[in-house]
């Protein structure tokens, strides 16, 4: 397909420079790389083994529902911190490697590895924050953050109702969502063939029987409590998921830029990675070492291609490179992100006239 963003070269030049200077400043030890990655998914996918293991040998109901919640937010950040990078193919030189774990991992979560690969990597990444181009905008008509886009009077109240909203929104997405999307044609993938249809079934029942199935037969709390425990983990990990993916490209700063009636997106390919990403303590290892390099989507949307365990030194390039041409990079804390989004939702439920 070809670009339709706009071709400005002094962006053009830029991107050059960026590029080099993370090429030249960014040495990759392999080795080390290796045994960080290492270490971590020891520490991940340990954390998630055991407390999952802990739901089948407790016998305090509270203590069960605790751990089926942190259950949730384990393996939500244990894919953060792979099922992504594997999604771009930066761990293993094997792409089909790569998305068997990435596959596995992010069934875990109980969504469809296929469908959200498919639009994260072929729309998400090409124009974020462009209607029409980025699939992550067809969100909800519950939530508006597109100025220009359709209005309803509800809108007036989402910055209060959408904490609550948000919480459903990972049983949306695996239980209706993903059937949608399996049952209609969109641009994003090829024909739905076998292959897919089976992929959607199998990691959906595996889930299923994972998270629901094995606990209700197994754990020593009556069926209630396990559904109890199922429910309130989605609905604590739903809100840190969608707080989380909503601050890396909507807060009051973020652009959203618009297209012509031949599609032409109004600005560079560099600029909309920039302009629409919003980064979180982007030189912190801590930060980066949780949330899996979410914190540092300036980066991630320049450089797919490198593992994020590499964003913090690559952002002191980036930044500083930045700086020198006057560019100021969408930048909030995780906690002022959140107020940041909730003001945009604000904004935006005033309608476009203001």
């Amino acid at each position: 397909m070809k670009d339709k963003h706009l071709h400005i070269a002094e962006d053009s030049e830029l991107l050059k420079t960026i590029h080099k200077r993370v090429q030249d400043g960014i040495v990759i030890d392999q080795k080390s790389t290796a045994l960080k990655l290492s270490l971590k998914f020891a520490v991940y996918f340990l954390s998630t083994a055991f407390i999952y293991t802990l739901l089948y040998i407790t016998s305090n109901p509270a203590l069960f529902i605790l751990f089926f919640i942190l259950f949730g937010f384990t393996s939500l950040l244990f894919a953060f911190n792979f099922a992504h990078d594997l999604s771009h193919n930066t761990i293993f030189k094997s792409k089909k490697l790569n998305n068997i774990c990435y596959t596995i991992i992010y069934s875990m979560l109980g969504a469809h590895a296929e469908a959200w690969k498919l639009r994260h990597v072929n729309s998400h990444h090409y124009a974020p924050n462009v209607a029409d181009y980025d699939s992550d905008l067809k969100i909800t008509k519950l939530i508006r953050v597109i100025p220009n886009s359709e209005y309803f009077w509800f809108h007036k109240y989402q910055h209060i109702y959408a904490p609550l909203a948000y919480t459903s929104y990972s049983l949306f997405w695996i239980f209706i969502k993903d059937t949608v999307i399996l049952f209609s044609k969109d641009d994003y993938s090829k024909k739905k063939g076998l292959k897919y249809h089976l992929s959607f079934w199998i990691q959906k029942l595996s889930y299923l029987i994972f998270i629901l199935i094995l606990p209700l037969l197994y754990t020593l709390q009556p069926w209630y409590l396990v559904i109890t425990g199922f429910l309130l983990m989605h609905l604590s990990l739903s809100l840190f998921l969608l707080f989380t993916f909503f601050m890396t490209h909507h807060v009051e700063s973020t652009a959203y830029p618009t297209t012509d009636q031949d599609g032409i997106i109004n600005t560079s390919w560099l600029m909309n990675q920039i302009k629409s990403a919003n980064d979180m303590h982007p030189f912190s290892e801590a930060a980066n070492f949780i949330l899996g390099g979410f914190n540092n989507h300036i980066a991630h949307h320049l450089f797919p291609n490198y593992n994020h365990i590499h964003y913090p030194r690559l952002n002191l390039i980036l930044y500083a490179t930045l700086k020198e041409y006057h560019i100021i990079p969408n930048q909030t804390t995780y906690w002022g992100g959140i107020v940041s989004h909730l003001r945009l939702l604000k904004k935006m439920g005033l309608g476009d006239q203001i």
